[in-house]
């Protein structure tokens, strides 16, 4: 399972795995892949922390970040987000807390620094990424920046490059990949309809090929309904040199995920997921619950654009983790989730797909056989 990035980028197979959770991120560095700590919600303080863990646990295998630089936002160096929110959305979304009877999170509750933030969402605007990304470059283990949302400004790519730092960026639809391309990234993603997060229309199998050939011969990775052997071996059959995962290593031990919506993954199928812009203002795949429903009720006054979206509802999202509502609870997850319904550890993941990918290109040789 040995493509041209795994040369590149010193790992022994092209599986990269997207998490929130520093375990997670460890574990499958140490498994021969590629960890990347997705960064969105941290402060730069508190992803100082995560990465001096990760780079003592990891020791010489690389790892990677992921933050959120969208190309289109609103209130660029604006000093107070909060005061462009309208005040019929704050009382909108007040109003569906009271009505699930959701409590107020406790006046301690980001004392002791276990929680991400609290006000201004964190890390969806460039401000706050350039201090995340000045932090993750002064680790050695460091090898791999991903953008979510857009190309990242020339002056990041240059400091990268000087750092040795490989550059991607996720790409949902085929003019994407090309400005990425034309933008001096290393590699780009394409990310399917069916992958968890920030998504697009177009399905991974229809996407990926296309990607491929639009940005050739830059490295491409398949993303989006990749949580097997199988469907690696199909993204590599079709010109991707290594798959991005997420959705896969929400459901393990390691994962951040707190109990209740780990127990609705796990119980889940790939009927229960669906694209909203709840979350942030832009698409983005969800496991459904009342809370993702009651943005489509009539009453809603409707999404804003990112990220007051994101600071809109960032305490409604805490509350509900905290109060661990079963009809309210969700997660970002992709249509794979119905192929993640036991609690394996990371390690075992990896080990598996690297299995399944090895009997899956056995099976297609046998097809090129004289009988």
């Amino acid at each position: 399972m040995k493509t041209e990035i795994c040369k590149t980028l010193g790992i022994d197979v092209p599986i990269f795995a997207f998490s929130h959770c520093r375990d997670v991120v460890v574990e499958v560095s140490k498994a021969g892949g590629m960890g990347v700590l997705g960064c969105a919600g941290f402060t730069p303080e508190q992803l100082e922390l995560e990465l001096r863990w990760i780079q003592d646990k990891i020791g010489d295998r690389p790892f990677g970040i992921d933050v959120i630089m969208p190309k289109n936002y609103v209130g660029d160096d604006v000093p107070d987000l909060q005061a462009m929110i309208p005040e019929d959305h704050k009382a909108w979304v007040a109003s569906v807390l009271r009505k699930y009877d959701i409590p107020e999170l406790p006046d301690d509750y980001f004392a002791d620094g276990s929680h991400h933030v609290s006000g201004e969402q964190i890390g969806w605007t460039h401000k706050i990424c350039r201090q995340l990304i000045d932090t993750a470059l002064k680790y050695p283990g460091m090898k791999v920046l991903v953008n979510a949302l857009g190309t990242p400004p020339e002056d990041i790519l240059q400091t990268c490059k000087e750092k040795g730092v490989k550059v991607g960026a996720l790409a949902g639809k085929v003019k994407h990949a090309i400005a990425h391309k034309e933008g001096g990234l290393d590699f780009v993603i394409a990310q399917g309809h069916e992958g968890g997060g920030h998504t697009g229309d177009v399905t991974t199998m229809v996407l990926l090929p296309q990607v491929v050939d639009a940005v050739a011969p830059l490295p491409v990775l398949g993303a989006g309904g990749i949580a097997s052997g199988r469907q690696a071996a199909a993204a590599m059959a079709m010109g991707a040199q290594g798959v991005w995962c997420g959705s896969v290593w929400l459901t393990t031990p390691e994962s951040e995920v707190s109990p209740l919506p780990k127990k609705k993954l796990l119980a889940a199928t790939s009927h229960d997921t669906v694209r909203t812009r709840m979350l942030s203002g832009k698409p983005a795949r969800m496991l459904r619950s009342a809370w993702i429903d009651e943005w489509e009720n009539k009453e809603c006054p409707g999404f804003l654009p990112m990220p007051l979206q994101g600071i809109l509802v960032q305490e409604a999202n805490l509350r509900i983790d905290k109060a661990q509502s079963e009809e309210l609870a969700f997660y970002p997850t992709g249509q794979v989730v119905g192929m993640t319904n036991d609690e394996r550890d990371c390690r075992t993941i990896v080990f598996e797909m690297i299995n399944d990918y090895i009997e899956a290109v056995e099976r297609l040789t046998k097809t090129l056989e004289e009988e």
